[in-house]
């Protein structure tokens, strides 16, 4: 879960000014948590304490309203009956690193995904997305390789995963819809040597740098199993100490290295 929000955290400062580079500043004053990891950290305190995602995620993002989010989120946020408004937009992968974290079983992990995505963004593609990244960070965490990874998402949710990131990136715009902004944010994943090369590919894109970094970064941990402590300590300064307590509760429930 710690990667996601590095992943959001680093990608923070380029989403409004993107670059196709992988040569950048990973932190700078400007950088900040968004929407991403307020969400995040709502689904890891949900799961925690067998909460309804919805009231977790209510209740986590009126504590901080200015994180960000989309407008149609935001008034479901403050909506005395929300409903779900048939979103296909990449908030419901950027929020999910934690399904793939805490459950053991592939079933249980697209069914919780499905669960969590459902609140929100109910169209078929925002189900897909929540449940793609949630699979991937859970077969990364198992051990899996690369390849088996690619292999299981192609083959369950039909996402074009052949291309590179030398292919993509010229011609690559801001995205936020799951179906443009997942499987390059999982390419990005596939075509990284080690945690922080994950974080740029995704950056480099140029698109919506934090979420891309979010959804990579999450499934980047889980296979590299720990995070460079050059970015952990930026990140937990960062944020606030609801925010670390709940993410080293996790890590213990589950024994995650952070």
């Amino acid at each position: 879960m710690l990667g996601a929000i590095a992943g959001d955290i680093i990608g923070s400062v380029y989403e409004a000014y993107p670059i196709k580079t992988t040569r950048f500043p990973l932190f700078s004053t400007a950088s900040r948590f968004t929407d991403d990891t307020v969400l995040t950290v709502a689904v890891a305190y949900a799961i925690l304490n067998k909460l309804e995602y919805q009231d977790a995620i209510r209740s986590f993002a009126r504590r901080y309203p200015d994180a960000g989010y989309g407008g149609r989120f935001f008034d479901w946020l403050f909506s005395d009956h929300p409903e779900p408004y048939f979103s296909w937009g990449n908030g419901s992968a950027m929020r999910v690193s934690a399904v793939g974290f805490a459950y053991d079983s592939m079933e249980t992990v697209l069914d919780e995904a499905q669960r969590s995505a459902a609140i929100t963004h109910d169209h078929p593609e925002g189900i897909k997305g929540a449940q793609a990244t949630a699979l991937a960070t859970f077969l990364a965490r198992k051990e899996n390789s690369k390849q088996m990874i690619k292999q299981a998402i192609v083959e369950y949710f039909g996402y074009d995963l052949d291309r590179s990131l030398e292919q993509i990136r010229p011609t690559y715009r801001f995205d936020i819809s799951c179906q443009g902004s997942v499987p390059e944010a999982m390419i990005a994943f596939l075509e990284a040597y080690d945690f922080e090369s994950a974080i740029r590919n995704a950056i480099s894109l140029g698109g919506d740098s934090d979420t891309l970094a979010c959804i990579a970064g999450g499934i980047s941990q889980a296979y590299y199993k720990t995070l460079p402590q050059t970015i952990q300590d930026p990140v937990r300064a960062r944020l606030p100490v609801e925010f670390v307590s709940v993410i080293d509760e996790f890590n213990h429930r589950f024994g995650i290295d952070p």
